[in-house]
């Protein structure tokens, strides 16, 4: 059986209730072999690292850019992050910072206030050399341009999470060490660019991911008519992995064996730690 690695899901969201377990058992049998946890904000960074333990799992602590307005003292919010950075730097599980970035699709958020917040974060990265895993929504641009300036030149490693950007934003985001995160938005026939990208970019380009339970792929997603005559949104879950990847494997007319073992050692090197977690 192929093995993936979930780069990106939220297994602590609410949304998954009492069945972390079902899901986790899912995931496994489904060829998942490792999935990356990243916290949102201070308040889940135990939770993380705790579920990342309990089910075999890597983590990442970060705060999220929509998460700026509940950050009321930012600087005590990043003191916070440095310490149990500095805390879990030998946890082999705790494998980037994030989820960190920018995002300009939801009104309202503080546009300094958030940038501010994500060159501390991308400081802290630097000072504990660990990759990150970054929110791009409609800010591409400006999280290339904060990665330039705080890496000085030198490249990074970590993932442009849910990539939806241009062919000249990707290879921007690659030739500063990136990986592009490709997930359940793939799937759909109307995302003509993420199409194109998939199958005009190296394999070595991309990394898989859920986001679950967010971004269902096709097959999960429900119409807001569909939702207004009851059907519940579908929620995502890791065990969708393997069937995001044979999209991938099918417009780039390879077999979903490549894709599993070119995306894994992509994880890897956008991640080092996960080598080993993977081995054991």
């Amino acid at each position: 059986m192929p093995v993936f690695i979930d780069t990106h899901c939220h297994l602590d969201a609410v949304e998954f209730g009492s069945e972390a377990a079902q899901v986790h058992a899912r995931s496994r049998a489904a060829g998942v072999a490792l999935c990356v946890i990243p916290a949102v904000a201070v308040s889940n960074f135990e939770t993380v690292r705790a579920l990342a333990h309990a089910q075999g799992d890597a983590f990442g602590l970060g705060i999220h850019p929509l998460c700026t307005p509940q950050a009321a003292d930012a600087d005590a919010d990043l003191d916070r992050l440095e310490d149990a950075l500095a805390r879990h730097a030998e946890d082999p599980r705790l494998v980037a910072v994030g989820e960190i970035g920018l995002d300009y699709f939801v009104p309202g958020l503080d546009g300094p206030a958030q940038e501010r917040l994500f060159r501390r974060q991308l400081q802290l990265a630097r000072r504990h050399d660990l990759p990150v895993l970054l929110h791009v929504r409609r800010s591409v641009d400006k999280v290339l341009r904060q990665l330039r300036e705080v890496g000085g030149g030198a490249p990074w490693r970590g993932i442009a999470h849910a990539f939806v950007g241009s062919r000249q934003q990707a290879q921007e985001c690659l030739a500063l060490g990136l990986k592009l995160g490709l997930g359940g938005a793939l799937t759909f026939e109307r995302a003509t660019r993420l199409h194109d990208l998939a199958t005009q970019l190296p394999l070595s380009a991309f990394v898989l991911e859920t986001d679950a339970p967010d971004i269902p792929p096709r097959w999960l997603y429900r119409t807001r008519e569909q939702r207004e005559a009851g059907q519940p949104q579908g929620r995502n879950e890791p065990a969708e992995l393997p069937r995001i990847a044979q999209v991938v494997a099918e417009l780039r007319g390879i077999d979903v064996a490549e894709v599993a073992g070119a995306t894994t050692r992509n994880a890897c090197e956008a991640m080092p730690r996960l080598a080993a977690l993977l081995a054991a």
